[in-house]
């Protein structure tokens, strides 16, 4: 699927239709300092090992297109999930 860099719509902030400027949200990297996941990797120590099932198949090939949009007035940016898609890609 292919999106245009620049869409005009609504800014919950302008209170007004805009320009926004289009990207592909990124996950980060993952925090090793969370309480859960310190948690595990305690109760992962020893003799015993994965404490919960480890999922083996995975059974979607497609993942969520996510798009970006960014308010070219103020700034404001508004996440907007997308379909279930293979690829995604922002043309000029």
């Amino acid at each position: 699927m292919r999106v245009p860099s620049e869409i005009r719509t609504y800014c919950p902030r302008c209170r007004a239709h805009t320009e926004h400027k289009v990207s592909l949200y990124k996950k980060g990297k993952d925090s090793r300092l969370r309480w859960g996941v310190i948690k595990h990797e305690e109760e992962k120590k020893g003799y015993g090992g994965q404490k919960w099932p480890e999922q083996k198949r995975k059974a979607k090939t497609t993942k969520k297109a996510v798009l970006k949009l960014t308010c070219k007035e103020c700034g404001y940016t508004i996440m907007k999930q997308g379909i279930r898609i293979r690829k995604v890609e922002v043309i000029k």
